[in-house]
């Protein structure tokens, strides 16, 4: 299997379950945070969904500074239903796929440049910067909306196997 179609077959396979999980979130309660230092419901949700074009960004082009992108660096409005979350989620992943499927390994395993204001703030090859800035990171917060979720009374969805909520699961779906 190559590298690029053991990304492919991780995305695919851990997508339906974030995507399970954006569906359950009060976007009425979108300003709630449970810390002070906590991101709102609605921006980490909307963060999930807006996160995948990071991917595509690291595929077609060689590095990146956010501090040069033409917004400057003004993160998107939060979803405003859940509808316009899914839509935008589905939009985002489906275009990280497609690139994703589009390349090479030669090319995955070609370093990329993260700067912050014309310095290096890290680099690596193409592959890890995607396993760790973006799916790795998609995971963990898909976890932390988890306990927003918890926090609301909202079942948790059913993942790898059961949750407190629901049976079911990758094991048991």
């Amino acid at each position: 299997m190559t590298m690029r179609d053991a990304l492919l077959t991780e995305l695919d396979l851990e997508v339906p379950f974030l995507r399970r999980t954006l569906e359950r979130v009060p976007l009425d309660k979108r300003q709630w945070k449970p810390h002070d230092k906590s991101m709102t419901l609605g921006w980490l949700a909307t963060f999930l969904a807006v996160m995948w074009t990071w991917g595509t960004t690291i595929i077609e082009l060689d590095e990146f500074d956010p501090a040069g992108r033409a917004d400057g660096r003004q993160k998107p409005p939060d979803a405003a239903d859940t509808a316009a979350l899914l839509q935008m989620f589905d939009q985002n992943v489906a275009a990280y796929r497609r690139a994703l499927a589009g390349t090479t390994d030669e090319h995955l395993m070609k370093p990329w440049k993260l700067m912050m204001n014309g310095s290096l703030y890290f680099e690596q090859p193409r592959w890890l910067a995607m396993r760790t800035f973006i799916l790795n990171h998609a995971w963990h917060h898909r976890a932390q909306l988890g306990i927003y979720l918890r926090m609301h009374g909202i079942a948790v969805p059913a993942i790898y196997n059961d949750s407190a909520d629901e049976t079911g699961g990758m094991f048991r779906d």
